[in-house]
C-alpha cells in the first residue's frame, strides 16, 4: 500500500515537494535525505533511485525554479513592452513576486550554494531569466551615442544585483518591516536613480 504523500509510479514529484517543503522550513542545509524519505513517506533508501544526494535534489529544484522564473520575466518584459523601462520595472516586480510566491524554489536557485555553471541544463535555464535583462538594457542605452554605451550585460548585473539586495533585505522575512518604504517602491526608486545616472533617462522621468 503506498504511504502518505507518495502516489504510486510518482517517487521524484513526492521527493522534490518534500524537498521543497523542508528547504522553506530548515533551509537548504538544515535536513537530510531521510528527513526528505520520511515527509515523502517512503523508505530511507528509496530517494537513491533518482538522486544521488541532497544536493542533486536542491540542483533539480534549483533548475525548475529558474524556469519558472524566466517564464515570469520573459511575460513581463513581452507586457510592458515597447518601452524598456517599464519592461526593467516589470522584471523588478516579477523578481520580487517570485520569491514571495516560490520561497523554496528562490532559496534553492540562490541560497543553496548550487553550482550552476556545473550543470549545462541548470546553465541554459538560468541564462533566460538573465536574457531578458540584457535585452532591456540594450534598448535603454540606445538612447547615448555608441561610444558613451555601458555594456548592456554590465547594465542588466547591475539591475539583477539591485533586485536580489531588496529581496534579501526588504522582502524576505523579517527584514522587510525595517524599512519605512516597500520593496517595490525601494526597487523602482533604485532602478531609476541608477538609470538617470547613466543618462539614459532624463533628470524629471
Amino acid at each position: 500500500m503506498a504511504r502518505k504523500g507518495y502516489h504510486h509510479g510518482n517517487l521524484k514529484e513526492a521527493l522534490i515537494e518534500a524537498t521543497i517543503n523542508l528547504i522553506e522550513e530548515k533551509g537548504p542545509t538544515g535536513f537530510t535525505m531521510a528527513e526528505t524519505a520520511k515527509l515523502a513517506g517512503v523508505s530511507a533508501a528509496a530517494p537513491y533511485r533518482h538522486f544521488k544526494g541532497s544536493d542533486e535534489i536542491i540542483a533539480e529544484i534549483a533548475r525548475r525554479g529558474f524556469g519558472i522564473f524566466a517564464d515570469l520575466m520573459e511575460y513581463a518584459q513581452r507586457k510592458s513592452q515597447p518601452s524598456a523601462l517599464a519592461a526593467f520595472e516589470a522584471v523588478g516586480r516579477a523578481y520580487l513576486a517570485f520569491s514571495r510566491k516560490y520561497p523554496g524554489y528562490y532559496i534553492a536557485m540562490f541560497e543553496s550554494g548550487v553550482q550552476i555553471n556545473s550543470n549545462p541544463e541548470l546553465a541554459s535555464v538560468a541564462n533566460r531569466g538573465m536574457n531578458v535583462l540584457i535585452s532591456s538594457a540594450e534598448q535603454l542605452c540606445r538612447v547615448l551615442p555608441p561610444e558613451k554605451r555601458p555594456p548592456a550585460s554590465m547594465v542588466s548585473h547591475h539591475i539583477w544585483a539591485m533586485s536580489h539586495g531588496v529581496v534579501e533585505l526588504f522582502a524576505r522575512g523579517e527584514p522587510g518591516t525595517r524599512s519605512p518604504y516597500s520593496a517595490e517602491e525601494l526597487l523602482e526608486s533604485g532602478i531609476g536613480v541608477y538609470l538617470r545616472g547613466l543618462g539614459v533617462l532624463p533628470e524629471d522621468s
